[in-house]
C-alpha cells in the first residue's frame, strides 16, 4: 500500500470518528428533557477540547508516519549493503578452488591473474577475508573443526591452522572460519 493510500485511509478514519462524535453529541443533547442553552464559555471550552483531541490524533499519526519512514529507509540501506549476500556465498567455493589450484600449480600466471582480478572485484563489493591464524579462538568468528595439543602452554586457545577461510561482507560475518585450535 502506498503512502498516499495510507494517508488517505487514515484521514477518512479521522473524518468518520469526527462525524460519529458529532452524532453522539446531538443524540445526548436531544435526549435531555430540559436542554439548557449553551453559553459562549461552554462552546469555547468544547471547541478547545475538540482542538486538543484532534491535535493529539494528528501528532500521533505524524509520529507513526515518521517512524515508518525511518524504518523503511533503514531497511532499504541494509538491502543495498547486503543484497548480494547470497551471491557472495555462492562464489566462496570458487575462491577456495582457485586457492587450491594456485597451491597445486605453483606460480601459474594465468590462474594467478584471474584469481587476483576476481578478488579485487569482490573486495570492491565489500568482501574481506578473515585473518585468523595465530589469533585467540572466538566462537563468534570461528568454527572449531578439531583440537590439537598446544606445543607451548602460551599457545593454548589460539588458532593453529585454518582449514577453510572465513569472510566478512560489509563488516558482517558471511562465512565462519573453520579452524584447528590448540588446547
Amino acid at each position: 500500500m502506498s503512502k498516499k493510500e495510507q494517508n488517505k485511509e487514515q484521514q477518512e478514519e479521522l473524518n468518520n470518528q469526527n462525524v460519529q462524535e458529532e452524532q453522539e453529541a446531538t443524540v445526548e443533547t436531544e435526549g435531555t428533557e430540559e436542554a439548557q442553552p449553551a453559553t459562549e464559555e461552554d462552546k469555547v471550552q468544547e471547541l478547545g477540547e475538540k482542538l486538543a483531541t484532534l491535535n493529539d490524533k494528528y501528532l500521533r499519526l505524524y509520529s507513526e508516519y515518521e517512524n515508518y519512514r525511518k524504518r523503511t529507509n533503514l531497511e532499504k540501506a541494509d538491502l543495498l549493503l547486503n543484497g548480494s549476500r547470497e551471491m557472495m556465498k555462492a562464489i566462496l567455493p570458487v575462491i577456495d578452488d582457485f586457492e587450491r589450484a594456485l597451491a597445486a600449480t605453483g606460480d601459474d600466471e594465468g590462474v594467478k591473474l584471474i584469481y587476483n582480478k576476481l578478488i579485487k572485484i569482490l573486495e570492491q563489493k565489500g568482501l574481506k577475508a578473515m585473518e585468523v591464524k595465530g589469533e585467540k579462538f572466538d566462537e563468534n568468528l570461528h568454527e572449531a573443526i578439531t583440537r590439537i595439543p598446544a606445543p607451548d602452554p602460551a599457545q593454548k586457545g589460539l588458532v593453529m591452522d585454518v582449514v577453510e577461510k572465513g569472510y566478512y561482507l560489509n563488516d558482517k560475518v558471511l562465512r565462519y572460519a573453520k579452524v584447528v585450535v590448540a588446547c
